[in-house]
């Protein structure tokens, strides 16, 4: 290894970073009843650890998926040094590296801020179309589409190289340094070893709060009522389907009541037409009996079947996605080391005997087989922020606007745990907004936090925590940290409001 990435600490110092990493497991913040457990991270002093600095950045952003890569080329965009940090070796997050191919919908029209709406122009000429024409009377707004994930790499790398993003892959956040209330340095982990990366702003897309929790930030994990996350999935693809074979048995012989109406017709004319439809089943009413008998059978569990769906693939015609299995959230949990590493393994289980029913049950499976695995686990929650703003699910249900708003949804309160009580979908033409100061910090002035770890309760995330939301999030926290910069104004301290409305992503109509 080269010397110049081993830290140089005197047994005195590495008892002082022990000492400190001991204390930060001791010091959870206590909450009142009523709110999701508190956590506190173990964190070690690198203050006084000499480690080189491999960028020094405006603006640094850890964490490449939906929201964090919108933010760094959002921020690039306007100016902005920018260097993205990412664990593993493609951007994307979710979609890319955990088969999350399709984006649900937010319900509403005008949700596309510049940012999707350039996203999805580039992934059209890439002959993969993220829209999907599905009929409008039930998705009404919100556009949900599909991003092919090995297309939507080579957009994203794209995008970045044009907006002099750099781009760091294969390096994980290990830690941070503060002074003055601000996070001056991130602490990453290279195949060269340890080094940092300093910055004037510090953008956290880990989707776990990983950053700010280093840094201090009050956090929080799982349900009120219950402590447990939202289950977990491991995702996965088959190919060698006849899917019209598939449509064919789902619509006419099992009556899926999902494929019904204008959408039976836009499948029917794709078929028609030789084009790759979009197609997806489910395990719904009328069709329960036909999964529940394969446990009869003893061809699949109780656990396999509680959640299946799947999805047909753009620019994949004989190829579908599998959103499941879902792993049990009794069992392992997203904020627990072990558990979640124990999880993979199980949900690995559970995809082959789904695979192994599909193929045995459904025809157009006769010939099918797992062609992908995903390389990261299907998160839907971990830990949450406490930020300037709380978002809670009233927000949600009173369609709640707010000045500052940096994007709008009306994505249902889609919680998986079907133990807790769930909430009404908001009517036709109704939307909540996610203000600016819910990715913001008290505790550090140039921290911006996007995506599913953004501040809000249990219930509240969710509903924000699907992909364009993210992106519209991620979009605007690089806005605010370029105009912050160039205008000397902390990013907590920014005013959304107050940015010029043709320089803003997005603009409240109050």
């Amino acid at each position: 290894m080269d010397k110049s990435f081993l830290i140089p600490l005197s047994r005195r110092s590495f008892m002082k970073l022990m000492g400190a990493a001991a204390a930060g497991t001791l010091l959870g913040s206590s909450m009142e009843t009523g709110q999701a457990v508190a956590s506190s991270t173990t964190a070690m002093n690198f203050t006084e650890a000499e480690l080189p600095v491999i960028f020094n950045a405006d603006v640094c952003v850890v964490g490449g998926g939906s929201a964090g890569t919108a933010a760094a080329i959002s921020a690039a965009r306007k100016g902005a040094k920018v260097v993205l940090v990412e664990r593993g070796i493609s951007l994307g997050g979710l979609a890319t590296q955990g088969c999350v191919f399709p984006c649900m919908p937010t319900f509403v029209d005008g949700s596309d801020t510049p940012y999707i709406t350039d996203l999805n122009k580039r992934m059209e000429s890439q002959g993969v179309s993220p829209s999907l024409g599905i009929d409008t009377d039930t998705y009404y707004g919100g556009g949900r589409g599909q991003y092919v994930p090995e297309y939507l790499a080579l957009v994203y790398d794209e995008m970045c190289a044009e907006a002099g993003v750099d781009i760091l892959y294969n390096a994980a956040l290990v830690g941070t340094v503060v002074q003055d209330e601000k996070i001056v340095a991130c602490v990453i982990q290279t195949p060269e070893g340890l080094a940092k990366i300093s910055a004037k702003v510090f953008i956290d897309g880990t989707g776990d709060a990983l950053l700010a929790r280093f840094a201090g930030v009050p956090a929080e994990k799982g349900a009120e009522s219950t402590g447990r996350n939202q289950p977990m999935s491991l995702r996965f693809e088959m190919g060698g389907i006849d899917v019209k074979k598939v449509f064919n048995f789902f619509q006419k012989e099992l009556h899926d009541d999902y494929t019904h109406g204008k959408f039976v017709t836009i499948v029917e004319e794709a078929l028609k037409e030789k084009r790759a439809p979009f197609f997806e089943f489910a395990k719904w009413k009328k069709n329960e009996k036909f999964f529940k008998d394969g446990v009869a059978r003893g061809e699949v569990t109780e656990d396999d079947i509680v959640y299946i769906q799947a999805f047909s693939i753009p620019g994949k015609p004989a190829v579908m996605s599998m959103n499941c299995p879902e792993i049990p959230p009794l069992s392992f949990s997203a904020t627990d080391a072990v558990s979640s590493s124990k999880a993979v393994s199980f949900g690995r289980r559970m995809m082959r005997h789904l695979s192994a029913f599909f193929i045995k049950n459904i025809p157009g499976f006769e010939k099918a087989y797992i062609s992908r695995e995903a390389s990261m686990l299907g998160v839907r929650e971990s830990w949450r922020i406490r930020g300037k703003y709380y978002m809670d699910v009233e927000d949600y249900t009173k369609a709640r606007h707010f000045p500052d708003a940096v994007c709008r949804t009306a994505y249902p309160v889609d919680i998986h745990d079907v133990k807790l009580n769930l909430f009404e979908k908001l009517k036709k033409g109704q939307y909540y907004e996610i203000p600016y100061r819910a990715l913001v910090t008290n505790e550090r002035s140039n921290l911006l936090v996007v995506g599913r770890c953004a501040s809000g309760s249990f219930a509240a995330q969710a509903s924000f925590r699907i992909q364009p939301t993210c992106m519209s999030m991620g979009e605007a926290a690089g806005i605010a940290a370029a105009w912050g910069l160039k205008n000397n104004v902390a990013v907590n301290a920014v005013e959304w409001d107050k940015i010029p409305a043709n320089e803003r992503s997005y603009v409240s109509e109050g």
